[in-house]
């Protein structure tokens, strides 16, 4: 079988947004001359399309790999001398200051950042070797295979032969993830008395109590909303109050992350700042033909639908008028609702459902132990040592 030939990736790559006709998008890497770099490219749409990934993981992952493919370039390195080689490009990344426009500006990346590059490059290089773009031989250098010969015999599965695993040679070893960057309380609040309109308080108040990531928040349609007791006049049978999250092409490029609509209900506070945001856009004719939740009220182009910069933008100002001491951004609020599930006693496996996360770790992280849960762990048992030594003949002494 004859070798693929070497492909030297472009120094200039960078990522790129690619619109297709039907409106939909994705993003690729491009060189110097804004010409795709076709193998990250077939990658990047299949990535898109064939997966069904977000134009926003694609976002991410064409500027992963773009990093990866200037340091190749830099290097001298083809793709597949590059695939031999990721601990010097590991080394490159520890020792040079990102000049990404960010919190880490000026530092270099973290060890979090540094392992989604590496996961990010093994997919790209399985992808090209499954398209037949680079050798089959590049995997013996990103991955180390083992088999279960040395297991005892009771660990072994039943059926007999020997079964093989496979895992990545490059990654660096992370400490145990730390509490999510949640608003507290008393931000949120602040944030809530500083807005100036009911359609930011009803976001403000959905992002808290509903736990929505900000692209399900502005996907929502009026017709996700079934706000009242019962829903069964328009077909749907969950009893309650809540609304639908559901995954779709929106022309703000909002986009709920999960495939799989769920269902989230709602309470009081959910439905009275819902009632007070109706009666106001109802002054704005533009937003009565549009089905989005969340609009443009106050400046052109009216009535059209919320985008996610739009609302960062929101967050930053309402931070500086409410006079925080930080910016608070939107996904905050979300971390601020997980945690106070924890904080309730919900079981972890509700808890997932209500935030729609795939994975059950994606929810562990909100499991930490608060300090005031720890004092409160201290006192209780302190007070329960008290009462048992009164109980006993003579009392407390």
């Amino acid at each position: 079988m004859p070798k693929c030939p070497l492909l030297i990736p472009p120094e200039g790559s960078r990522s790129f947004r690619v619109e297709l006709p039907d409106g939909r998008a994705y993003w690729t890497v491009v060189d110097d001359a804004y010409l795709k770099v076709e193998v990250a490219d077939r990658f990047l749409f299949d990535l898109r399309f064939g997966l069904d990934r977000s134009e926003g993981t694609t976002r991410m992952y064409a500027g992963e790999l773009a990093c990866f493919f200037r340091w190749c370039a830099r290097t001298g390195r083809s793709l597949e001398e590059g695939a031999t080689h990721l601990s010097s490009f590991v080394l490159a990344l520890r020792t040079t200051p990102t000049a990404r426009p960010g919190r880490g500006q000026g530092r270099p990346p973290g060890v979090a950042r540094i392992n989604h590059v590496l996961a990010v490059a093994r997919e790209f290089y399985k992808h090209a070797v499954a398209a037949g773009s680079v050798s089959a031989e590049v995997l013996t250098g990103l991955y180390e295979v083992a088999d279960d010969r040395h297991l005892p015999a009771e660990l072994r599965p039943e059926g007999g032969g020997l079964r093989y695993h496979a895992r990545p040679r490059h990654r660096l070893r992370t400490e145990r993830a730390a509490a999510p960057d949640a608003a507290s309380e008393q931000e949120w609040e602040a944030l809530l008395e500083a807005a100036s309109s009911w359609r930011d308080r009803f976001l403000l108040v959905l992002l808290r109590f509903g736990g929505l990531r900000i692209g399900e928040a502005l996907g929502l349609r009026r017709s996700d909303l079934h706000f009242s007791a019962s829903s069964t006049s328009v077909g749907c049978k969950v009893a309650g109050p809540h609304l639908h999250v559901v995954r779709r092409d929106n022309p703000n490029r909002a986009w709920a992350k999960s495939r799989d609509a769920r269902v989230v209900p709602v309470g009081r506070w959910v439905l009275a700042y819902y009632d007070r945001y109706s009666q106001e856009r109802l002054a704005c004719p533009a937003a009565d033909g549009s089905d989005f939740v969340f609009v443009n009220l106050s400046h052109a182009p009216f009535g059209a639908p919320m985008t996610a910069s739009a609302v960062r933008q929101l967050f930053r100002r309402l931070s500086r008028r409410a006079g925080l001491a930080r910016p608070v951004h939107p996904h905050m609020a979300r971390h601020l609702a997980g945690s106070e599930l924890n904080e309730a006693g919900v079981p972890v496996d509700v808890a997932q459902a209500l935030l729609g996360h795939r994975r059950l770790s994606s929810t562990q992280v909100y499991t930490h132990v608060s300090d005031r849960r720890l004092r409160d762990a201290v006192d209780s048992v302190e007070a329960r040592g008290l009462r048992r030594k009164e109980q006993r003949p003579g009392g407390a002494r």
